[in-house]
Parts: C-alpha cells; sequence; structure tokens
C-alpha cells in the first residue's frame, strides 16, 4: 500500500495511471491490467452558506479530521459548536462534543433527524438529544456563517466559535468523469451488476458508486462500509471468473446516541411510498429481555410490510438493549424474501438474560398477521392530534391511575377491567379509537368491542408511549398547545 500519494489522471487508452507523491510532489506513472476504483464521497460544503470558507468550520470525513477539530478547540478554548446536520455523522459529533462538555447546537434543515428512520421513530432520538443538553433546531437551515455565530433561515442567531459541517457527503467521481467513465443519474459512478464501468477494464466500488437498491428497485447511493467490503470481494471474483451473486442494497444501519441505540433495515414509510409499494405497518412496544431480568428494557420496534402480500419490507429499532440483532434478523428475511408468516415462525435463542421466549420479531410478525388479515384496525400516533381537535370518540383502557397521571385531553377512560360493564358509554355510531400505555390492553379491549358487535374501533399504534414520544419536541421547540396533560417515556 502507498500512502499520501494520490491518483490525479486515468489513461485509458495506454492502460496507465499518473500518480502524485504528495510529500514530495514527484509525479510517475503505473501501468495496470486492471483498475478497480474506490475513491469514496467527500463532505459536501454547500456554496450557498456563506461563510463556510472560514478557519472555524469543519468537516469530518477521517480520523485526521477529527484530531485537526481537536486540536483546533483545545488551542482556542473554544466551547460553543454548531453542528450542521443531523445524518448519523452530525449526530456522532454532536454526541461526543457534549461529552467532552461542549456548548452544542445541532441544526438539521428537515423536520427529523436520521432520515432512514420514520418520523415517529425518530422522535425518540430528538427526545434523547435532547435530555443530553444539546439544542436540537429542526426544519430551519444555515444561511450564514460569522465568527461567533450562524444564521438560520428563520432569522434567528445561534452562537458558535466553530462550525462542524455534516450535511452529508457526494461520489468523488472527478476522476472517473475525467477519465471518460460513465456517471449514473445518482451522481455516483455507473456500474453493472459485477462493479464493471463502461471500461471493461476498469472496476469501480464503495461510496463513489451507483447500486441497485433490492426492495425499490431503483438506483441509489449507499456509503456504508458493509456493502462496500461485499463489493470488493464481488469485483474481485469477476477478474477471476469465479461466479458471484449481486442481491443490491437494502441499507442497514446502526447508532448509539447517548444512552439508546438505534437500528434499521429496508424501506421506510417515505421510501416505500416513493417506490410505489402499498405497505402497512406495525409499531409495538416490549421488553427487549424477560422483564424479570435487572437488565430488560422496552423496544421501540416498528415493521414494514408489503399489503396485500405480507413480504417484509423494512424495520427500525429503537431502546436500550440490543436493538442490532433484531434488525439483522429482518435483514436476513428481506434476503431470502421473506414474509410476515416466514417471521412468525423463525426459531430463535431464548433464555431469560438474552431475550424473550416470543422474540420482538415474532410478536411484530403476529401483530402485522392481524393487521393483514384484517382482524383488527389502527390508527398512527400522526393522526391523534387531529382526532384530539376534531373531538373524536378515544377511549383511555389504563387503570384510574394511570389515567390521573396523564392522559390525552378530551379522552374518557374506561378500565379494560370495567369494559363490559360500561359499554353504554360507548359510541356505536362513531368511529371508537382505544389507547392503553403500549397498545396491547388497548388491543384486547378493541377484539372485545369488536366481538360485541362494534364496528368501527381502531386500535392506536404505540399508544400513550408512543404519542408522549411523538408531540414531545414539537411541544417543547414550539410552544404550542399541547394534547397530552403529562408525558409518560416509561
Amino acid at each position: 500500500a502507498r500512502v499520501n500519494n494520490e491518483v490525479i489522471k486515468i489513461k485509458r487508452a495506454e492502460k496507465k495511471i499518473l500518480v502524485r507523491d504528495l510529500e514530495t510532489g514527484e509525479e510517475y506513472e503505473e501501468s495496470y491490467d486492471k483498475l478497480i476504483l474506490s475513491p469514496g464521497a467527500r463532505p459536501i460544503v454547500p456554496a450557498s452558506i456563506e461563510g463556510v470558507e472560514q478557519k472555524h468550520v469543519f468537516t469530518v470525513r477521517n480520523v485526521v479530521d477529527i484530531s485537526r477539530i481537536k486540536d483546533y478547540l483545545d488551542f482556542n478554548k473554544i466551547e460553543d459548536i454548531a453542528v450542521i446536520g443531523g445524518g448519523f455523522i452530525g449526530v456522532e459529533v454532536a454526541e461526543n462534543l457534549r461529552l467532552a462538555g461542549k456548548n452544542v447546537t445541532l441544526i438539521e434543515a428537515l423536520d427529523q433527524v436520521m432520515s432512514p428512520f420514520d418520523y415517529d421513530m425518530a422522535q425518540i432520538l430528538h427526545k434523547e438529544i435532547l435530555d443530553h443538553g444539546i439544542n436540537l433546531i429542526l426544519n430551519d437551515a444555515v444561511v450564514k456563517i460569522n465568527s461567533a455565530s450562524v444564521e438560520l433561515k428563520s432569522g434567528k442567531k445561534v452562537t458558535a466559535r466553530a462550525v462542524i459541517m455534516a450535511i452529508g457527503v457526494f461520489p468523488e467521481t472527478d476522476l472517473a468523469r475525467e477519465a471518460g467513465l460513465e456517471i449514473g443519474e445518482t451522481g455516483g459512478i455507473k456500474v453493472d451488476r459485477n462493479y464493471l464501468t463502461n471500461d471493461r477494464d476498469i472496476y469501480a466500488i464503495g461510496d463513489a458508486i451507483e447500486v441497485y437498491h433490492r426492495l425499490s428497485r431503483k438506483k441509489t447511493r449507499l456509503a456504508l462500509a458493509g456493502p462496500a467490503q461485499r463489493q470488493a470481494r464481488a469485483a474481485i471474483d469477476h477478474i477471476y471468473n469465479i461466479p458471484h451473486r449481486n442481491n443490491g442494497v437494502i441499507g442497514s444501519s446502526v447508532v448509539k446516541v447517548f444512552d439508546i441505540n438505534a437500528a434499521c433495515t429496508g424501506l421506510n414509510e417515505k421510501t416505500a411510498r416513493d417506490a410505489g409499494i402499498p405497505y402497512d405497518f406495525v409499531y409495538i412496544i416490549t421488553g427487549d429481555k424477560v422483564g424479570l431480568m435487572p437488565d430488560s428494557n422496552p423496544m421501540h420496534f416498528k415493521l414494514l410490510f408489503e399489503y396485500p402480500t405480507g413480504r417484509i419490507l423494512g424495520a427500525q429499532a429503537i431502546g436500550k438493549g440490543n436493538v442490532d440483532k433484531r434488525i439483522d434478523v429482518i435483514a436476513t428475511m428481506i434476503l431470502m424474501d421473506g414474509s410476515l408468516e416466514d417471521l412468525k415462525e423463525l426459531e430463535l435463542c431464548y433464555a431469560p438474560p438474552f431475550g424473550t421466549a416470543r422474540d420482538v420479531v415474532n410478536q411484530a410478525a403476529l401483530v402485522g398477521l392481524n393487521l393483514l388479515h384484517g382482524r383488527f384496525k389502527q390508527v398512527p400516533v400522526s393522526k391523534i392530534r387531529e382526532l384530539v381537535e376534531n373531538d373524536a370518540f378515544i377511549l383511555d383502557v389504563r387503570e384510574k391511575g394511570e389515567y390521573r397521571t396523564g392522559h390525552i385531553k378530551n379522552a374518557i377512560n374506561i378500565p379494560l377491567s370495567e369494559l363490559r360493564d360500561r359499554l353504554d358509554e360507548i359510541p356505536r355510531d362513531q368511529p371508537v379509537y382505544v389507547h392503553c400505555r403500549s397498545a396491547q390492553r388497548s388491543y384486547f379491549a378493541v377484539m372485545a368491542l369488536q366481538e360485541l358487535g362494534f364496528e368501527n374501533v381502531y386500535n392506536i399504534a404505540g399508544s400513550y408511549l408512543a404519542l408522549s414520544y411523538y408531540e414531545y419536541y414539537m411541544d417543547q421547540y414550539t410552544g404550542r398547545e399541547k394534547i397530552l396533560t403529562q408525558y409518560n417515556f416509561i
């Protein structure tokens, strides 16, 4: 391997590359029979933001960048820092700066951090970020960077003596483009299933290329280490005429955000809609281990499946425990074109210190099958504010003590234990929306009401726990009228 040497030109006709030694400035040529390009991706630095060229503005691409940032912060004794971009890198940078005792503002132009997660799941991450003292600003963009502040599109000013740009990355395609290699519709180097470019002796892999998404059946870009190493093996196999399969990508990721872990794979609701795939979803909150175990914690798990086939499309999991284990299972099922029925029957390891007899993924499959076969109906937490404002009938089946500690405004409290004795209080001529703490008791209530002749009954997916997370950030940030008398996060 040669470090501090940069390939500056590909001479395709001669099958040579021109290399510059970055330490000496010397340029020299090397010949090749086959060439594999893996130039990676470069951080996006929008020219539209005034002041990005200043010395206190940094990007993060490698360990050297991190060291340079740390040295600058230490030497100048900087405490106030703005991180622009709420993707994986932006959130991880913001977390580590906060753990180092800095005053951190995280600014994201979209309405949520980490776009691979659905908006409802991202709310859990928003609360975790806020709880650890980061000033989180969403749905607002930086337009100008000053020496000691940044200015936002909304007109707000944020104090910052250092700025970290983490808006995203773009494929490093200059070398390939100058050599006449074809660039795909997404901006990455265009390759075939063997990672060959339009030059039969040049391959391309990694963050710089355009890839095929197994589920959406569209071209996309995916800057992840796992797919990159598989692409490297596939390219080498093809050079040596070794057969290989190219299954496309699905985008499996995991991240730690302070005290919680978050993982996802496959499609989310937005990407499923964009792909034109009819879908439904499961949102459950259940223990990651047997409840008697001292380190058992709740896990929020969302599963997307195709309607009406039941084919698994994707999943997201957030909690303090092993969320990656569950998402790895779903990623495997997607590769096998698995369905809800397959997931239901999956036999997984079980012992109380590791999980539950009916694992989170098995339970999600059972709920999904109930939805798929029309055994009950649900409504997402995103619709509840509108229902409250329209004075819909919302039934809270938690116990009275739970109701008193916090409830949806206008909700009627009829504990599950009293349900059959108080049916006359529940209307039959309008929709009834039922919730409890985590949607289990409310599911029992929905099934009971349906058996008793109620035809228009809906379970609120995720129930009061999910709704508390869903409402929290916007309540805090905008000061809008709350629809909950108190939040519940446990």
